[in-house]
Parts: structure tokens; sequence; C-alpha cells
């Protein structure tokens, strides 16, 4: 069958497009060590935050369950890796692999595992994560992933600081001045931590020599006949010294001649008295003149490779071809092609760029390849852009990302359609034109209230207020719902309706921002209750601290209560038990009416006494009158007086009664005029006490009881 032009030049473009498709390096069963991110996908979904309890700070060995999961979507996966420690006890749809770990299905968006600390000082670990949310369309295009990292630091015990015991002087109490002195010590620590840093300081005569510092054995040289020589100890486990301690004295002693090594010099100008081959270190490099290649250069003593130059100062002390490492890179200055380079020593394409730092150490015509797609910079047209190499139609746009690379004017195709963005009004097809669209490549979003980048359709809070849709009173789902505080948050789902920083489930009044309690159970709030633990009462008018309800005066601060029920308060009231007396004028206890009326009593007495005694006078004055009448018209009394005289005697009763018989006529108008009297009118009710009430009110207590109030007019009776 024949092929046309097309078709041919169609197939190749299939095969070219494949070849620059991007490597997918994921799974849907998870992938062990990819912490650094899910590259393969183009993260072009909603990004999720990776929500995880790894501990802030761990104990060496212990074991910490931990929990992630991702913030949105229902289909998902991670990857942790740990630089310390190690991971167990996989929970469902979790892989475990040493220190990485991973999901092993894309169904679900939480999972959980176990982290084992690492041993004692092993200090900081750091956690790193990487989550992808996926849309579960099959394909890597649509899915969000971000990435996360978290440090752990260690709780380290406490550390016991250790000890330094039986310091030991050799020889002790006397050494000669040619005789080398050793100290030695047994050292302890408590915790079983290693001896490091631990100090040794001699003291000649009380003074500390610094030069010997840290030495277990004084050389004979340092030491001369007469002086005394000590040793301090003061342990140290690398973290903590413990305690000094000091060694016996040593006196310094004057030696005797000896030839221990029978060379033929004595022990005294041998320098290797005990070596037979050795007496004499010109240098004084510790070697001996007959053993020393170098016997004038106390820096070198041995040349191996006999190149002339001493194995100290041969970099290359085995090769007599090199001597010299100006780098430091281990390969000798002859040899090396970059000899003041350390990261060279070759460059095999004689590009003066050395082969590890030439991406290319075989093409002379490249050496770097900045984004490592294997294609050199001088030849990629996107050196930065490891996922494009090419762009034929020179639009600034590589081929693998251009939906029409044959074509300068178009790159992007959001929708599908066919036809580029810059020609298509509406790029995502969602039926909003570009120019109104706030996400005019995102098919599924148009508006963004609140600018935040994030569409009102996945946006949870559209405005931006920090308050979700589903709780502002201002979204339009929530109009008509109660926000008692004006805090934009409904009632409903506010803990503290009225604002009141008292939550509503302990709040009495839960829709009043100036009440939270009401500690009488009266219906009245405590700041407004005058009585907030009396149920019975809640306010009180006059401030006197007795409620209205029981203050007869609630409008009176002096007065609350009236015992005796006569209209006058206690406290201005002489007598609060009598309703019959309200004052007491003298202080004298007894009230002014009682007294009063007591007085009036006493004054009509008085008048009743003088007006009898007025009428007995005037009746005896009548009696005695009429009786002289009679005398002057008896001529003679001796009859008569004799008569009385016999009557006297005779019968003295007689006599007395006589004149009685005649008393009734005369006696009779005396009666009389008692009564008059007690008709007489009874006096006008006097004023015992005036006073002006609250309201403006005079009033008065009257002498026979009653009271009068001034009507502006005239007094009148309560």
């Amino acid at each position: 069958m024949r092929l046309s032009r097309f078709s041919v030049l169609g197939f190749f473009m299939i095969i070219l497009m494949a070849s620059q498709s991007p490597i997918i390096d994921a799974s849907s069963t998870g992938k062990h060590n990819s912490s650094s991110g899910c590259s393969c996908h183009y993260n072009t979904g909603v990004i999720p935050a990776i929500n995880h309890d790894f501990p802030l700070a761990y104990s060496a060995g212990q074991t910490y369950s931990v929990n992630i999961s991702l913030s949105a979507g229902s289909a998902g996966g991670f990857s942790v890796t740990a630089d310390k420690g190690s991971f167990s006890n996989a929970g469902t749809g979790v892989s475990i692999n040493g220190a990485s770990v991973t999901h092993t299905s894309s169904s679900s968006t939480s999972w959980a595992f176990d982290w084992v600390a690492p041993s004692v000082n092993s200090g900081t670990v750091t956690i790193d994560m990487a989550g992808l949310m996926a849309n579960s369309n099959g394909q890597n295009s649509g899915d969000g992933w971000t990435t996360d990292s978290h440090t752990i630091t260690e709780n380290l015990p406490k550390n016991y600081a250790p000890e330094a015991t039986n310091v030991v002087l050799n020889p002790s109490s006397n050494a000669a001045s040619n005789s080398d002195i050793t100290v030695s010590y047994t050292y302890y620590d408590a915790d079983g931590d290693p001896e490091s840093g631990t100090e040794i300081n001699w003291l000649k005569d009380g003074n500390i020599e610094a030069s010997y510092f840290g030495l277990t054995t004084l050389p004979s040289s340092a030491t001369t006949v007469g002086e005394i020589w000590e040793v301090t100890i003061k342990p140290k486990d690398g973290a903590d010294f413990g305690l000094v301690v000091e060694s016996d004295i040593v006196n310094i002693t004057a030696p005797t001649q000896a030839d221990a090594d029978g060379d033929g010099y004595p022990d005294s100008t041998d320098a290797f008295p005990n070596d037979s081959s050795e007496w004499q270190d010109t240098d004084g490099d510790g070697v001996g003149d007959n053993g020393d290649a170098f016997p004038n250069d106390a820096t070198e003593t041995v040349d191996s490779d006999s190149d002339g130059v001493g194995d100290n100062s041969d970099a290359f002390p085995n090769d007599a071809t090199e001597t010299v490492d100006s780098d430091s890179d281990g390969v000798g200055d002859n040899s090396d092609a970059f000899p003041n380079d350390a990261s060279e020593t070759l460059d095999t394409d004689g590009d003066t760029v050395g082969d590890n730092a030439d991406a290319f150490p075989d093409d002379a015509s490249e050496t770097v390849d900045t984004d490592m797609d294997g294609v050199g910079d001088n030849s990629d047209a996107f050196p930065n852009d490891a996922s494009e190499t090419l762009d034929t139609d020179m639009d600034g746009v590589g081929d693998n990302a251009d939906a029409f690379p044959l074509n300068d004017q178009e790159t992007v195709d959001t929708d599908g359609d066919g036809t580029g963005d810059n020609s298509d009004s509406d790029d995502d097809d969602d039926g909003t034109l570009d120019v109104n669209d706030a996400f005019p490549f995102n098919s599924s979003e148009s508006t963004d209230s609140d600018s935040d980048g994030i569409g009102d359709n996945a946006d949870t809070d559209d405005d931006g207020d920090g308050i979700l849709d589903t709780d502002d009173a201002s979204h339009p789902s929530n109009i008509g719902k109660d926000d008692t505080d004006g805090d934009q948050v409904i009632d409903d789902v506010d803990p503290d309706d009225d604002g009141d920083d008292v939550i509503d489930t302990v709040d009495a009044f839960p829709k009043d921002k100036n009440e939270s309690m009401d500690s009488d159970g009266d219906g009245v709030g405590d700041n407004a209750d005058a009585f907030d633990n009396d149920p019975t009462e809640t306010v009180d008018t006059d401030g006197d601290m007795v409620g209205d309800n029981s203050d007869l005066y609630p409008n009176d601060p002096a007065e609350s209560a009236d015992t005796d029920g006569d209209g006058v308060a206690d406290n201005a009231d002489a007598f609060p038990n009598d309703a019959s007396e309200t004052k007491d004028s003298d202080g004298n206890g007894i009230g002014d009416i009682e007294q009063q009326a007591s007085e009036d009593k006493a004054k009509q007495t008085k008048i009743i006494l003088i007006v009898v005694l007025v009428l007995i006078s005037g009746a005896v004055a009548t009696v005695l009158f009429m009786r002289k009448g009679r005398e002057g018209t008896v001529k003679d009394f001796s009859a008569s007086q004799d008569v009385a005289n016999n009557l006297v005697v005779d019968d003295p009763s007689s006599i007395s009664q006589q004149p009685m018989m005649e008393q009734p006529t005369i006696v009779q108008p005396v009666v009389q005029q008692v009564v008059e009297p007690v008709a007489q009118p009874v006096p006008e009710p006097t004023v015992l006490q005036q006073w002006t009430d609250e309201a403006g009110y005079t009033w008065r207590s009257m002498s026979d009881g009653s009271m009068t109030w001034w009507t502006g007019t005239e007094w009148q009776k309560r």
C-alpha cells in the first residue's frame, strides 16, 4: 500500500513527541526516597498541605507513632525519608524500606507508621516529606504536590563528671636528674563515657610548667638537682571535667655515672644511653645521627624513596617521581594537569576544563549541561530547562511544552479545542470570556472574590476575612442567621455569641455581652443585680443596701421600714414599735402625744379642783351668812345654848346630825356646778412634728394622733 507524504510525516511527528514526553518516575503504589518532590507530575492542581505529628524532640531508641495526612483531596500519595533512625510498624497502605516510607496505593490521603529514634549522641534528625494530591484521572496532569521538612532535636541524658584516682609517680619520692618521671592514674566515669580532654599539669617547685602540659612522662632534661616536682590530673569525659587530683612530690637528686648501653659514652653525655648504636643527636630530633638520613635537619630523618626529599616534606614519600602536591588532591604536581586545583587532575578532551567539571569530558565543544538534560548548553536552546532542548518555531517556548511547535504565534491550547489560547477568547472553555475570567486557564474556576489566587469554588473563605464561608455571617448562604456580637461569625458556630469572652456553654446570658452570671438564679445578671446572691431582690433605688421589694421607702436612703405601720419610718420614729407615737421632743422616753394628753388631763383636773374649791368656799360663805341671819332673830341664846350643851353632853350624835338635815337645800347647787367643767370643749390638736418628703410634700404629725399634709391651699388630713 502506498503511504502519502502526510502519513509518513505524521508517523514521525508521533515518534518525535513520544520521545520528548517526560518519563514518569512515580507510581500509584508508592516510591521510596522521593521526599524531594513529585516532579513527574505537572503540579497544576490544588497544592495540599502536609499534616504530621512527628515529635519536636526525641529520646534515643524510643519508638514514636506517626500520622501523616494531606489537607486536600481524597486520593494521593506520600514519601518520607529520615537521615537518622528507622521506620517500622507500617499501617494500612504503607510500605517501609529502611529510612524511607511511602504509600502502597493512591486511594487514601492519610497514613500511619512508627519512627524509631537513633542512638545516643546522634544529634538533630531531619525528616523530609513529599505529598501529592491526585485527581484520579490516571495521568500526571491536574495533580498537586508539595514538600516539607521537619527537624527533631535530641534529648540528651544527664552527664556525670569523671574521676581520677590512684595517681602515682615513678620514680616516687626521689628521682635522679637523668631519669624520666612517669605518671599513672585510674580513670572512672559513672555513665561509661570514654576519657577525652583530660588535663595533665606538671609543677616544679609549686609552679605549673606549661611546656609539659598533657605529658604522662616528664623527660629527665626537664629536671635539675634540688627541684621538687609533682603532677595534677583533671579528668574529662569530652564534655565535663572532674575534680583535680594531686600526686605526691618527687625530689630531684644527682645521678651516678653509668654507661647503660656499653657504647663507651657515659650516660650523662650519651644522647641514647640505652642504645649502643647511637650516642649523638645533632639536630635534636630524637633520632641518632647514625640512623638519621638528615642528621642536621630536625624536621627530617627518613627518605624512603631516596629522592633527596625527606619523608616529612615529601607528599609522596614512596614515589621518587613526585614530591609535591600543591592542591593536595592526591596527585603529584608532575602528573596533575591542574596542579593548583584540587578538584581536577585530567583534561581528556583538552578544552582546558577538567574532566570532573566537564559534563562532556570527551567533547571539546561542550563542557556544561546546566539543566542536566544530556544536551550541552552550547547546543541546548533551553540550557536551564531540563525538559526542553529544541524550539523549532523560535517562539521562546520549547517544543515539548509548545502545543503548536511549528506556529510561532501560539504555544498553549488550554481547553484542547485546537485553537491556541492567543486566538481563543475562552481558553478554558468554561463559558466565561477570558477578559472576565479570574482563572482563564481553569475551567472549574472563574471568580476570585478575595483575590487570593484561589477560585471561589475551591476557596473555603471567599472574602479572605479569615472566617470560613460556612461560618461567615456575610456569606450569602448565611443571610438571616444571627451574629449577636457582630464578629462576622454566625451564632450557630460561634462559641461566644455575645463576644464577652465567656463561652456560651458557661454563659448564663449568651446573647448579652454585659452579663454572664446569675448567681442567685433570679433571671437578672450579676452586673445589673444589686443583690446577686438574693433571688428576691434585684434593685436598690436609694442605695441603702435594702432591696426595693423589701424597702417601704425605696427612694429614701435613710429609711427602709415602718415597723408599727404609723406612716413614719423607723429611723425617724422615736417609737418604731408604737403606732400611736412617733416623737419624743424632750427625750424623756414618753411620746409627745401621750405626754400632751397627760398634761392636758392635769390642766383639766386643776381647773376642776379650782372650781370645786371656789364652789365650796361660796357654799361655806352662804351657810355662814344664813346662820348669822338666824342668830339675828333670836333674842335670847342662853336657852338654846343650854339645850345645845345638854345635847352635846347627853347625846353628841344628835347634835351633829341636826345640821345635816338642812344641808341638801344648801349643797344642791354645788353638785350642779361641779358637772359644768366636764362639758367644756376639747382644745384644738397641736403640731408634734413637721417634715417634707422626697416628693416635696410637707407633712405634720398632730397631738391627736392624726397626720395632715399641705395641699398648697390648706392642711388636709391623711
